[in-house]
């Protein structure tokens, strides 16, 4: 069973709530790599069409010619911020004064999970305990955005809802789940509101 990642936010009363995450499965995808380019940003051409999608974590590695673009730690990571046909652009990595790449290397990164036929609810609640639910996120009513293209689980609380908030402190928690019965339990956390001063 999946365990949720934990991750604590602070709620802005009045403003929109938004957060974006990417569901990576345990996984690991290799893509050889065909040529590297010395520019900015640089563009690292894969010897197959790229199955990464835009916004991706990815770590490069065994590079030959071009050592300075390897990594050597395993939780350093790029961000593929174009993925197109088999070109990878790495907007944050300015190769321009790199030394010249010769061969091999791989583009490294965590399959996606597929998000078809999934749906997603969110619950805030002022305990885990609690009864009463202080605000529900859900696929239905438009506050929690699958999108398969690029594996995304995006959360968009209007500042309409956060403006009634009136919790010092707050539990929350998403799931994942399919028409079968499936539930994946995605993200658990704590919530402290930060009360509004403009209004």
């Amino acid at each position: 069973m999946q365990e949720p990642g934990q991750i604590n936010y602070k709620v802005y009363q009045g403003s929109t709530f938004n957060e974006l995450f990417r569901w990576e499965s345990e996984t690991k995808v290799y893509e050889p790599i065909q040529s590297i380019s010395k520019s900015a940003p640089c563009v690292i051409t894969t010897q197959n069409p790229t199955q990464i999608p835009a916004g991706w974590r990815v770590r490069v590695v065994g590079a030959g010619g071009m050592r300075e673009i390897n990594q050597t730690d395993p939780d350093a990571f790029y961000i593929a911020t174009g993925a197109t046909g088999s070109t990878v652009t790495l907007n944050q990595v300015n190769s321009l004064l790199y030394n010249t790449y010769t061969s091999g290397g791989v583009i490294e990164y965590n399959e996606p999970v597929n998000l078809f036929g999934y749906s997603a609810r969110m619950q805030i609640r002022e305990t885990v305990d609690g009864t009463e639910v202080i605000h529900e996120s859900t696929t239905a009513n438009g506050e929690i955005r699958l999108n398969n293209t690029y594996k995304t689980v995006e959360i968009l609380i209007p500042a309409s809802a956060t403006t009634g908030f009136n919790f010092t402190t707050a539990v929350y928690s998403l799931e994942l789940f399919t028409a079968s019965g499936v539930v994946v339990p995605f993200l658990t956390g704590n919530l402290t509101l930060v009360p509004g001063v403009t209004r």
